[in-house]
């Protein structure tokens, strides 16, 4: 009879569970409990078993091929590939098929990126313009974090269009476009042309099984596990692998009635990326220690730079350069969206979290800064703010547009 009990007891967990892993706002949910969790775990007790764990030595070692990295470089370079696989993925779906095939309704959101990453870096730059040993972190403030603005959304409810949607989604598509190109360009260490060699090979091979119209996803996968080592060890982050590989493999097979190759492996990935990839990202990047922080070091010029460059910058930089696009005819503001309502969109995108922690990573891998300053303070702060105005003039706008809708 306990046993019954127990049963029907838990019986509504799972169909609970699995409705909210469906909503829109659940992977920004888990990213941000997952980044609490950790800000929890650095400043408390747990704090050294936390650091021991970051710090865990992994070796992987095939003859004279050595992989040797702690932990939190396994998960920054490795699971960090699988989200460039996903992003790669949806660029090239949404650029064919999507809302970007179209170069009318490509146009304002790529402005708009264009915008959102300019104007951060400038003023991360400008508050950081007379030390050049920390100019390296200008592009930590101009990325955006699609699950966070999202998820944020999607707590405004069914009020808030189907086009401010499309628009928030597409700016992140080209956000990561220009994200792709930054770290490829800006971050790239000393160049192994043996290393560049291998990668080149695997490339070839990838660009022949597409032109053959071979879509054994399991081929590329492999393929492509080769060619995370080569630029791993070429001095090229190795997370372009994913968006590379990801560059070739057919949305269309060719067997017209057969499933998109793309399309299944990106449907399969989601889960696993939003559930997975980006929460151990996010539990590994965001344990900041807290102790002894103070207003001195929240306005140390790193930090602030890129809070101001996610906070202003980022606002300023999408709404402006929309605004520009739109009065200038080569843009269209979206069906049901208001002028408020798309400022409390671009507000939204100084949500960095997960993108600009890896740029930060990046920027200041191995520096000698880190007595000096965290930049994951102002990525932190930056964000949060960013999100909770957001919400709130999108709430207020979208109240707004209710009532006008209603007269």
């Amino acid at each position: 009879m306990k046993n019954h009990n127990t049963s029907l007891l838990h019986a509504p967990v799972i169909p609970l569970l699995s409705d909210f892993f469906r909503t829109e706002s659940a992977a920004g949910i888990v990213l941000m409990v997952t980044a609490l969790v950790a800000l929890i775990s650095a400043n408390s007790p747990l704090a050294p078993l936390y650091d021991l764990l970051l710090n865990t030595p992994v070796e992987v070692r095939i003859g004279a091929l050595q992989i040797a990295k702690p932990l939190l470089l396994w998960v920054n370079d490795g699971l960090m590939a699988v989200f460039f696989l996903l992003v790669g993925l949806e660029l090239k779906r949404e650029l064919i098929d999507g809302e970007l095939s179209s170069l009318r309704t490509a146009l304002l959101p790529a402005i708009a990126a264009v915008g959102g990453m300019a104007l951060p870096a400038l003023v991360y730059l400008g508050i950081n313009h007379d030390n050049a040993q920390v100019m390296r972190g200008w592009a930590i403030p101009t990325a955006t974090d699609i699950a966070f603005a999202l998820g944020v959304l999607s707590l405004l409810g069914s009020r808030v269009p189907v086009g401010l949607k499309v628009l928030l989604t597409s700016i992140a598509i080209f956000d990561d476009i220009g994200a792709v190109a930054i770290i490829a360009i800006f971050y790239t260490d000393h160049l192994s042309f043996t290393a560049l060699a291998v990668a080149a090979s695997c490339i070839s091979v990838l660009a022949v099984l597409n032109w053959r119209g071979v879509t054994a996803r399991s081929v590329y996968l492999a393929i492509g596990v080769v060619m995370w080592v080569a630029l791993l060890k070429s001095g090229v982050h190795a997370t372009l692998s994913g968006v590379i590989l990801a560059l070739f493999i057919p949305i269309r097979a060719p067997d017209a009635d057969a499933p998109s190759p793309l399309k299944c492996l990106e449907s399969d990935l989601h889960a696993t990326v939003a559930f997975m990839v980006l929460p151990i990202f996010a539990f590994c990047n965001a344990g900041v220690a807290l102790a002894g922080v103070g207003v001195q070091e929240l306005l140390h010029p790193v930090p602030l730079g890129i809070a101001m460059g996610l906070v202003i910058g980022k606002q300023i930089g999408v709404f402006g350069f929309c605004w520009l696009a739109i009065r200038t005819g080569i843009g269209a503001l979206p069906s049901g969206v208001s002028w408020l309502s798309l400022y409390g969109l671009s507000m939204l995108c100084g949500i960095g979290f997960t993108m600009s922690l890896f740029i930060g990573s990046l920027a200041f891998d191995g520096s000698n800064f880190a007595s000096l300053f965290d930049e994951r303070l102002g990525i932190l702060v930056g964000s949060l703010l960013s999100g909770v105005l957001g919400y709130l003039v999108l709430r207020i706008a979208l109240a707004r547009d209710a009532a006008v809708q209603t007269r």
